[in-house]
């Protein structure tokens, strides 16, 4: 986080002063690990999936409050507070996603689970009520946990408890950062 901060986060901030540009929005960084050296993929200037089903659950602020700060100049004002435990986000997919997948797939199984949160992206109802996958990202699983483990543990276990045909999630997600 250190190299992050250093490398990245004030050096972007230092940009958009010098360029004399007020900046009032999010500015999101997906980056990636390349080699233990954090990379910039991209800038992008809203939240997206599935950092916001990540990031949203963990701010326990009144986020419209936060949202208003922003747009009057007057955020440092506000109380910004989060949520201190972990959380994790586990995305399942469409088999076939990002390319081509079929659309209208049944999902069943257990859509509730006690200990997570689940954000249907690409679902939908049929006329009888059935649960659809209408989209490649089919449903994001975010759960919190004292640690990034026992997070991902949790949405883990949350993925796997409903079904569609070529249903599939990456089993990496966060490993990286548990060592």
């Amino acid at each position: 986080m250190q190299k992050v901060e250093e490398r990245i986060i004030l050096p972007t901030v230092r940009g958009l002063k010098d360029e004399g540009i007020v900046y009032r929005g999010f500015i999101f960084l997906g980056l990636i690990n390349v080699g233990g050296e954090p990379m910039v993929i991209e800038y992008n200037v809203r939240m997206g999936d599935p950092e916001t089903e990540v990031v949203m659950p963990r701010i326990a602020s009144d986020i419209v409050d936060l949202l208003e700060g922003a747009a009057k100049g007057n955020l440092a004002d506000i109380p910004a507070e989060q949520d201190p435990r972990t959380a994790v986000t586990v995305m399942a997919v469409s088999g076939g996603y990002p390319g081509s997948y079929p659309k209208g797939l049944e999902i069943t199984g257990n859509l509730n689970p006690a200990e997570s949160i689940l954000f249907h992206a690409g679902t939908k109802r049929d006329a009888e009520g059935h649960l659809l996958t209408s989209g490649g990202r089919v449903i994001a699983a975010t759960s919190y946990g004292q640690s990034i483990a026992d997070a991902l543990a949790k949405s883990y276990k949350a993925v796997e408890e409903f079904n569609f045909d070529g249903k599939y999630f990456r089993r990496d997600i966060g490993r990286d950062l548990m060592n």
